[in-house]
């Protein structure tokens, strides 16, 4: 389940509706748009939630992947400081319990600047929850996801002058005129 600050869910460089969008079953809600208030209960009673947020007292997501059990993660998707309230201003949600990544990978998103050490976009931190938690299988979805990551990335990136074309990530898309479909 992701979590989106309104302010972020406009934003086209935003990654973790684009990682809802990689995973079947992915429940997207939109946080603190007044005309659209937030479906409470976040959780149904008897899930078997968890927080993806690196708060002091989050417990490392590969102890959850040891135990085996069904879960719910729910991820806030925002800046920090906008991830870091919704965690006290959702009913409910501050009773979930925090889960880290255990040893984060360092970040590719070049889009942002990003203040935390360990910080990185939403979808490199679901894609490697992803991983610890569903293990070889997952590694592939992590794998899937962190390439449409990339091509995403450098796509923004050329389009923003700041990468020669050549070095986008499975080039750019022909087209439509160019690829002589339209021609007749």
């Amino acid at each position: 389940m992701l979590l989106v600050h309104y302010r972020e869910a406009r934003k086209p460089t935003n990654t973790g509706q684009l990682a809802a969008r990689c995973l079947a079953g992915s429940r997207v809600e939109i946080v603190g748009d007044r005309d659209r208030p937030l479906r409470l209960p976040l959780v149904d009673p008897g899930e078997h939630a968890v927080l993806l947020y690196p708060s002091d007292d989050a417990m490392p997501v590969s102890e959850l992947a040891a135990r085996g059990t069904a879960i719910t993660v729910v991820v806030p998707d925002g800046n920090w400081r906008q991830a870091a309230k919704m965690g006290r201003r959702i009913p409910g949600l501050d009773r979930i319990p925090c889960v880290t990544l255990d040893d984060p990978r360092p970040t590719e998103y070049r889009l942002r600047a990003e203040p935390q050490a360990c910080g990185l976009a939403t979808l490199e931190a679901i894609a490697q929850a992803w991983r610890i938690l569903e293990g070889e299988a997952g590694a592939a979805v992590e794998a899937a996801m962190l390439h449409v990551f990339r091509v995403m990335v450098s796509r923004t990136l050329w389009l923003r002058g700041a990468l020669p074309a050549d070095q986008v990530v499975d080039g750019l898309p022909v087209p439509h005129d160019a690829a002589g479909a339209d021609a007749g």
